[in-house]
């Protein structure tokens, strides 16, 4: 746009110096009889003009040849001497503009008012017509790192890519053997900077990932700071117990988390008997959970906390909000539930195939499983919520929820003390305990 206007000024003001530059021009009379004016070179207000005389008297509308027509002609060069300098005066605030702020960022009312300014000083006395609104395109900023917010359906497989960053981590060592020994595998899924988190585990309930039937890792996704990921490669250099996906860590992405983990699981340990999905705010009890295992011999099956079909929450901050009015299916809660090996692989392909909504529980456990027709049971030992810490009472649960770092070394103490005797049977009601009279 700026090039095409500066070539415009030039090629208008070469033309109209050529055609004035000469020491004469001719211009045919309406009485057919030619009218010569001499124009100086050194502007266009000195004009002069021959005697009358020496028009062979012509007269055009009542006024002598020469008097009216320098009037006219001096008019009419004023006026073009008028609108070059504007045009000139509107290209180079343009120009200037343009310099000091990107050509695309002009505001369109701005680019009108210097154009309307230019037709006024070009033609004082003539009516101005309204300009043309210009409409500017609508830019949509993205960000890999933002919220993935969807006011439409997405298939899973058009938003999860696959893979793993899988060069530090001991593979071998968390399910050996593809999985053919292992009878529990338990995933943790953690956000990057809980790295306190993830220690508390490491040296508290994780330590039955020792165990040859007994696999124990975290799962994480990516990051574009370059000072965690550094963190993260050497945390997992160290340990080797992180699987990270090919997905942005955040909140949201939950779902993708689940996903990443499902596909790790069928890539590299398809025959483990059992998986437990949990996060790294739970404590554990591995044994009373391998203890739930020996029991079951369904199969097929999703074992958890049972939570039947509800509207979603309404809340501002609740990822639900997204969804609309939509009814979930029966789903157990995403803090803890154990899965059967044998639906792995058709849970992480049938999960790309499903319109994607952020709440992992209900995406995974319910919507996913209610096409897979996979049977989901109900299990008062995963409690999935904030309980009583009494050892008594966790030795008797598989799962509790909001557990801080420091209370994971407190309960996992509490769980293998031997002096502590449970004489009493301790009844569970709604996550509160009660001991009987």
């Amino acid at each position: 746009m700026r090039l095409f206007m500066v070539l415009g000024a030039v090629i208008i003001i070469n033309l109209i110096d050529a055609s004035f530059s000469k020491e004469s021009k001719h211009v045919p009379s309406i009485g057919g009889f030619p009218m010569s004016h001499k124009i100086e070179k050194n502007g266009f207000n000195k004009i002069s003009s021959r005697r009358p005389s020496e028009n062979h008297g012509s007269n055009i509308g009542n006024y002598p040849l020469t008097e009216r027509s320098n009037r006219l002609e001096k008019k009419h060069l004023s006026l073009v001497l008028s609108s070059i300098q504007a045009f000139s005066a509107d290209s180079n605030q343009l120009l200037k503009t343009a310099e000091n702020e990107d050509i695309k960022t002009i505001k369109p009312s701005q680019f009108i008012k210097n154009r309307s300014k230019s037709r006024k000083m070009a033609h004082p006395r003539k009516k101005r017509h309204k300009p043309v609104p210009i409409v500017s395109p609508i830019k949509v900023q993205t960000s890999s790192a933002a919220p993935l917010l969807l006011d439409h359906p997405v298939l899973t497989m058009k938003l999860y890519e696959p893979g793993h960053l899988n060069e530090e981590i001991d593979i071998q060592r968390i399910c050996m053997h593809r999985g053919l020994s292992l009878r529990l595998l338990i995933l943790i899924t953690s956000a990057q900077t809980h790295f306190m988190a993830r220690m508390s585990i490491r040296q508290t309930w994780i330590h039955y990932g020792s165990r040859r039937d007994v696999g124990i890792a975290f799962v994480l996704g990516r990051t574009t700071n370059a000072t965690l990921n550094e963190a993260l490669n050497k945390e997992n250099y160290i340990y080797g117990d992180m699987i990270r996906g090919n997905f942005i860590d955040s909140y949201f992405n939950l779902t993708l988390k689940t996903i990443s983990m499902l596909e790790w699981a069928d890539t590299h340990c398809p025959n483990v008997k059992f998986i437990l999905k949990t996060d790294d705010d739970m404590f554990i009890n591995v044994p009373k959970l391998l203890d739930f295992i020996g029991r079951q011999k369904d199969n097929r099956t999703i074992y958890g906390r049972l939570v039947d079909k509800r509207m979603p929450e309404r809340h501002s901050e609740s990822k639900e909000q997204q969804n609309g009015a939509i009814e979930y299916t029966t789903y157990t809660t995403g803090p803890a539930y154990l899965l059967t090996g044998d639906i792995i692989h058709e849970l992480y392909v049938q999960s790309l195939r499903t319109n994607y909504i952020p709440l992992e529980d209900v995406f995974t456990t319910g919507i996913v499983a209610e096409n897979l027709k996979i049977e989901r049971m109900q299990s008062d030992d995963f409690r999935n919520v904030r309980t009583s810490l009494n050892p008594c009472y966790i030795r008797n649960v598989i799962s509790v929820h909001n557990i801080e770092a420091h209370e994971q070394f407190y309960l996992w103490r509490k769980l293998l003390d031997p002096t502590i005797k449970c004489k009493t049977v301790w009844r569970i009601y709604c996550g509160a305990v009660q001991q009987p009279k």
